[in-house]
C-alpha cells in the first residue's frame, strides 16, 4: 500500500470565514457585547447588526471582554435588513416561536450538517431577531432555513445564549470531503427572480391580483425548501421573459384576427 492510499481522508468543516452573525434591530447594547464574545468564542468574525436601537460602546465593550473587541470594531451596520442581507447566499433564520408559517425548522445540529456543503462556496448569514419578538412574519421569506433550539419547560433564551448554541454546533461540524457545491443565489437575485416572477404569475393570472404578496409565500418557500444557485434563478428569469413574449404574441394575433374579422363585416 502506498502512502498515498494509506493517508486518511482529509476532515474538514464549516469554513466559519464564510460566515456572519446578523442581529436585526437588537435592543441592549449589552447584548451586542455578549453576542461579539459568543462569535469570539465560536470562531465566527464577522458581525452585522441592523437597526440597533442603541449603540453604546462602552456597554458593548463591558461584556464582549477584550477578547472579542475586535469583532466590535469591524462590524457593521445598516438601516435596513434586505440590504443586510443582499451579498448573502443562504440565510438562516432562528426562531423560538412554531407552527404556522414556521414550518421545517431545523435544530442547530441539523443546519451544521446542511453548511458543511454549503459553505465553502457560499457567503452565510445567521440571522437573530430582536430579544423580546424575535423575527417576524414578513422577516421569515428572507430565510432559506429555519432554526430552532429545543429546550426544557423554560423555553426563554438570552440572544447570546442563542447565538452560542447555534454558534457551538458550527464550530464542532465537521465532515469528510463534502460534494461539491455551486454557487447558491443571493439575497439580491433571489429578490430580482421573485420580482419578476411575480410580475410573471399575476398577468397569467396563477396568482391573485389582490395581495400577490401573500400567495407569493407559498411559492417563495416551495424554492427556499431546496435553494436555487444563482444559474438557476437566470434560468426561471428566462422562462419568465419567455412567457411574457408568448402572451404578448398570443395577444397580438388575436387583436390581428378579431380586426380582420371586423374589417370583412
Amino acid at each position: 500500500m502506498t502512502k498515498q492510499e494509506n493517508r486518511a481522508p482529509q476532515q474538514v468543516g464549516v469554513r466559519l470565514e464564510r460566515l456572519a452573525i446578523v442581529l436585526n434591530r437588537p435592543q441592549l447594547p449589552e447584548n451586542i457585547g455578549a453576542v461579539a464574545r459568543a462569535a469570539c468564542n465560536t470562531g465566527i468574525k464577522r458581525l452585522i447588526l441592523v437597526q440597533p436601537e442603541s449603540v453604546d460602546w462602552e456597554r458593548m465593550r463591558m461584556m464582549s471582554t477584550g477578547a472579542a473587541a475586535h469583532l466590535l470594531k469591524s462590524m457593521t451596520i445598516y438601516d435596513d435588513l434586505a440590504t443586510a442581507l443582499a451579498p448573502f447566499s443562504y440565510v438562516v433564520g432562528t426562531t423560538a416561536r412554531l407552527g404556522g408559517i414556521r414550518k421545517e425548522v431545523f435544530t442547530p445540529r441539523d443546519i451544521a450538517q446542511r453548511l458543511i456543503e454549503l459553505s465553502p462556496h457560499n457567503d452565510i448569514a445567521l440571522l437573530f431577531g430582536p430579544e423580546n419578538w424575535g423575527l417576524t412574519n414578513k422577516e421569515l421569506p428572507l430565510c432559506h432555513a429555519l432554526v430552532t433550539i429545543p429546550t426544557a419547560d423554560c423555553s426563554s433564551l438570552n440572544l447570546a445564549q442563542a447565538v452560542m448554541v447555534v454558534g457551538y454546533e458550527i464550530f464542532v461540524a465537521s465532515a469528510t470531503n463534502p460534494r461539491f457545491e455551486p454557487r447558491w443565489a443571493n439575497s439580491r437575485e433571489l429578490a430580482s427572480m421573485y420580482a419578476m416572477l411575480q410580475e410573471t404569475l399575476v398577468k397569467i393570472n396563477f396568482i391573485s391580483h389582490q395581495n400577490p404578496e401573500y400567495w407569493m409565500l407559498k411559492v417563495r418557500r416551495l424554492f427556499n425548501r431546496h435553494g436555487l444557485k444563482a444559474q438557476e434563478t437566470q434560468v426561471i428569469k428566462g422562462i419568465c421573459r419567455q412567457i411574457d413574449w408568448y402572451v404578448k404574441k398570443e395577444l397580438a394575433t388575436a387583436r390581428m384576427e378579431k380586426a380582420g374579422k371586423a374589417a370583412g363585416e
